[in-house]
């Protein structure tokens, strides 16, 4: 029983997310799968950087399996990845702005424009912000 009502209450919690706005003290989540699980980098928009410029994000679940919801940070929203990444999995992207949800913000490692961002508390959602520069 306690199983099926954290469930719902993860449930949403992923639909709050995808449905509110950003917050504007702080930064909104934002990733893209590729690499660890044979997940691919999506990206809509590549920009044009050199080989040492670092990317706008890169999300690493070094923790217990976690849905992430990665969306372009403008009116239209459009939603580029929503599912659960395994441990392991890394997801990066070429674009911003971005923003991303995590259900349990703990179990990733955030990189935007390559620094690692502070680690969030395991189990709780996060969101960050990245930026377009």
């Amino acid at each position: 029983m306690a199983a099926l009502a954290l469930l719902i209450v993860g449930g949403m919690a992923l639909v709050n997310a995808i449905m509110s706005e950003p917050d504007k003290k702080g930064p909104a989540t934002g990733a893209s799968p590729s690499g660890g699980g044979g997940r691919t980098t999506p990206s809509s928009n590549e920009t044009t950087t050199s080989p040492t410029a670092p990317l706008p994000l890169v999300i690493r679940v070094t923790g217990q399996p976690t849905t992430v919801v990665v969306r372009v940070a403008d009116a239209g929203g459009k939603v580029l990845a929503n599912s659960t990444l395994n441990t392991g999995d890394t997801l990066q992207f070429k674009e911003a702005p971005l923003q991303v949800v995590a259900l349990n913000g703990g179990s990733l490692q955030v990189a935007i424009y390559g620094k690692v961002q502070p680690r969030e508390p395991n189990g709780q959602r996060a969101q960050w912000l990245v930026k377009a520069r």
